[in-house]
């Protein structure tokens, strides 16, 4: 299946190329590689600009709550990816599958107490405001994007089977380990057999470069962490405790590395994975 690429940025991929031609070939390619994964993840860049902002300038008698603001803002935000096609339609309907399943979890975690939205909201489901599922939404949108962005590749992929079982028994976990034996610890291993042989190939300018799946995502993981950091710091979820701000524990890391698998099983429903030998059929910025 060939995939929109969305609006040429070929002109600043010349600027980019143009500055960065001066600078070493081995740190020329290292700051585009971050300049690409900033523009992969621009939602949720766009989401923690948001959150951040509106802690700093939301009065509280305001006519609209900021949890409310946030939803709509964020819809804007979808609705301009798809307008400029930097996602596609099928990458959206499994970025709203997703939104809806973290939404389902949001709405069981903060009844069983694990986390609290503090501040009211119209929009809002069981105590819940529905931006919050966009925050699950950008971290699908991250992937969809990567995967085009870097022209990511993979080798012994397993079967698609083998990794919705396992992203369906994460999920369930995080549901059962209130109730039942938490089976983490099986299903961190889980992660290992099934992909520990799996390399991403990716490409950054021209050559061709690799890393495991399973570091990739630990990587990741590590950033989702900070920016949860930042979502309790300014006061949009916090957990029990958290009425003095604290730093959240590194067994969240544990938490966000299972989940990323569960994204990325969704993600995989339109972007399938391809070995490195499959034509270039997803290039661009966008």
């Amino acid at each position: 299946m060939e995939h929109q690429t969305g609006p040429t940025l070929e002109p600043l991929r010349r600027l980019i190329r143009g500055r960065l031609a001066a600078l070493p070939p081995g740190l020329a390619e290292f700051l585009l590689f971050g300049l690409k994964q900033a523009w992969a993840c621009l939602f949720g860049g766009l989401m923690l600009g948001l959150i951040i902002l509106t802690k700093f300038v939301w009065q509280p008698d305001w006519p609209v709550h900021r949890y409310d603001a946030l939803f709509v803002m964020a819809l804007a935000i979808q609705v301009t990816f798809l307008t400029l096609k930097m996602e596609t339609f099928e990458e959206a309907k499994v970025i709203l599958i997703y939104h809806l399943v973290g939404t389902a979890m949001e709405i069981f975690k903060v009844h069983m107490g694990s986390w609290a939205y503090p501040e009211e909201a119209v929009i809002r489901i069981a105590g819940v405001p529905l931006f919050s599922g966009f925050m699950y939404a950008s971290v699908g949108s991250y992937m969809a994007r990567a995967i085009r962005i870097f022209d990511m590749r993979f080798t012994h992929y397993p079967p698609f089977w083998a990794t919705a079982l396992l992203g369906i028994a994460i999920y369930v976990n995080f549901y059962t380990h209130h109730y039942l034996v938490d089976i983490r610890i099986a299903l961190f291993a889980a992660t290992v057999l099934l992909f520990g042989r799996v390399r991403i190939y990716y490409t950054v300018e021209a050559k061709p470069r690799w890393m495991p799946l399973v570091v990739a995502a630990f990587f990741t993981s590590i950033f989702l962490w900070i920016a949860e950091n930042i979502g309790t710091a300014t006061g949009v979820w916090l957990y029990p405790g958290q009425q003095t701000w604290h730093m959240v524990p590194f067994t969240k890391l544990g938490s966000w590395y299972l989940l990323l698998y569960v994204s990325f099983v969704l993600v995989t429903i339109v972007c399938r994975p391809q070995p490195p030998d499959t034509p270039q059929i997803r290039q661009g910025y966008a």
